[in-house]
């Protein structure tokens, strides 16, 4: 872990470095117990793929939706290339008559695949796989090998599509700025001139908009006759009436035409008593529950307005569901704000309390799942998504939806890094020791060679095409660089691309597609397996 920490031009392996490490002490043929390595490998593969769930589940299946689902198509498409592209390195490779070129098995090209997009649960899916039907493929060596190929060869792609392109990072990131694509909310003062929502109730208004187009918003604040006010349904629209308004950028413009026209009014956080402050929500009983269930304007007269979940920015319309972590912007009296407080929760220390029952439940479920055959027409014998898919899938599911069960999905980031570095060690440690007997003898040989090859050509080819296809469609370098990263469950390109750019959108892109391409990574690395080798 030391050494992982050494940093070249920006870029380290991180944790991953154990495997190294445990590859070179492997090497020396240490007395191993091969009951207690398998035990410690797939206990380490099991907290990691938990906790990696848990922690992309809230945006898993919001990633799918708008924007994202375009995203997450072409990252599948760069998955399905690289897996074609391993396929017909096997036919090369093995149906050749060439005695020139090594032979490799499918499990090993498999094994290179998981090393060339760095992902580990690929790894352990194929080697469990493997394991069922009796294999002893040395696959782990071919994710040795490649790991640090599809390392650097990401970066690589983004260089040259840089070079190639001449692109301009300034540009690139005024193109993001102009486009703004995002649904954060916006906040407006407008001043009300038209007659037409004159004596309209908001709770009436709201209706009227609804039937006509899906246009979400909320007015926190009312500044009537040198007067502030707190708003409720009933509240009737007057000429002049100035609002502060909340809705999503999209809308705002119609918003605007609906209402009047923009004020300058100066609104202060201490009039009339009114004033906002920020509440953690921390307590079981809410989590899961809709805004509107709560009645907090009826029950304590304040208002939530906006929403912060992991980091992004949430609309607090009536039917949003609220769950344990989430940080909501309520705009009231001050005595009355406590009193809601009170009934959130607000208590930090609760946030640090792991819900280990959570954690554990889902990981039981998860490995029945995971023991659940998966028959597929002319496979030899039924898949399974195993220790790698079962807990990924259900952890994805108890992140998503665990709040309509009464379950506590949330962890801190702290917590949920510990957990899965600690698994990811553990895993890389049990699989380097196993395989580093064989390590040096295949890396200085021509099957060695070829799979350093192999791995380049799987690394490099299908995300340099689509990102050149890309770019001639004049699509955001940012965006595409956070693309080929998440396609590639790769955090060290990440790093590169965002040390580009004051941006965050590369790692928004990779946030965005990361979910769905470690499953999809899972999947495909069992079923080729199965079909190809046994």
């Amino acid at each position: 872990m030391l050494l992982g920490k050494i940093r070249f031009r920006g870029v380290s392996f991180g944790v991953v470095f154990v495997l190294f490490v445990a590859l070179a002490l492997g090497h020396f043929r240490l007395p191993l117990d091969t009951v207690t390595m398998d035990v410690i490998k797939n206990l380490g593969l099991i907290f990691f793929i938990y906790s990696v769930g848990l922690q992309v589940g809230p945006s898993f299946f919001a990633g799918l939706r708008h924007g994202g689902l375009k995203l997450n198509a072409l990252a599948v498409l760069i998955a399905l290339l690289g897996t074609g592209t391993t396929i017909v390195l096997f036919y090369i490779l093995n149906i050749s008559s060439s005695d020139s070129l090594p032979h490799l098995t499918m499990p090993m090209l498999v094994g290179v695949l998981s090393g060339a997009v760095t992902s580990t649960p690929a790894l352990g899916a194929a080697q469990e796989a493997i394991e069922q039907m009796g294999g002893t493929d040395p696959i782990s060596l071919g994710y040795a090998v490649a790991y640090p190929v599809g390392v650097l060869g990401t970066m690589l792609v983004m260089i040259l599509l840089r070079r190639f392109f001449k692109v301009d990072i300034a540009q690139q990131e005024k193109e993001l700025a102009d486009a703004n694509q995002d649904e954060v909310p916006v906040m407006m003062t407008l001043r009300v001139t038209n007659e037409h929502v004159c004596g309209v109730k908001i709770r009436e208004l709201k209706v009227k908009v609804k039937e006509e187009r899906e246009m979400p918003f909320i007015i926190s604040r009312i500044a009537r006759d040198g007067k502030v006010l707190m708003p409720d349904g009933n509240s009737a629209l007057q000429i002049g009436d100035i609002l502060f308004v909340l809705t999503k950028e999209e809308h705002a413009e119609d918003f605007k035409q609906l209402v009047g026209v923009e004020d300058t009014y100066e609104w202060r956080n201490d009039e009339e008593g009114l004033v906002s402050r920020r509440i953690v929500v921390t307590r079981s009983d809410v989590n899961g529950k809709k805004i509107g269930e709560l009645h907090l304007r009826k029950a304590y007269g304040v208002n939530i307005t906006r929403v912060n979940r992991a980091g992004v920015n949430l609309l607090a319309t009536p039917d949003l569901v609220l769950q344990v972590g989430d940080r909501v912007m309520v705009v009231g009296p001050l005595e009355n704000i406590k009193k809601a407080e009170q009934m959130l929760g607000n208590t930090l220390k609760k946030l640090n309390e792991p819900h280990i029952i959570t954690i554990f439940l889902g990981i039981a479920l998860g490995l029945l799942l995971g023991s659940v055959p998966i028959y597929i027409p002319s496979l030899p014998m039924p898949a399974k998504l195993g220790i790698a898919g079962g807990p990924l899938i259900v952890a994805i599911c108890i992140g998503a939806f665990g709040y309509k069960f009464k379950l506590i999905s949330y962890t801190t980031y702290s917590a949920n890094l510990m957990l899965r570095e600690v698994g990811l060690c553990l895993f890389l440690c049990s699989v380097g020791l196993t395989a580093g007997q064989q390590f040096m003898q295949t890396v200085l040989s021509a099957q060695g060679i070829t799979c350093l090859i192999a791995g380049a050509l799987i690394t490099i080819l299908p995300p340099l095409l689509v990102g050149c296809i890309l770019m001639a469609k004049k699509m955001n370098y940012l965006t595409i660089c956070g693309l080929i990263a998440g396609a590639h469950t790769n955090a060290p390109p990440l790093a590169y691309a965002s040390s580009l750019s004051d941006s965050d959108r590369p790692a928004v892109v990779y946030s965005t597609v990361y979910p769905l391409m470690v499953f999809l990574r899972i999947m495909l690395s069992q079923v080729v397996v199965l079909v190809y080798s046994y």
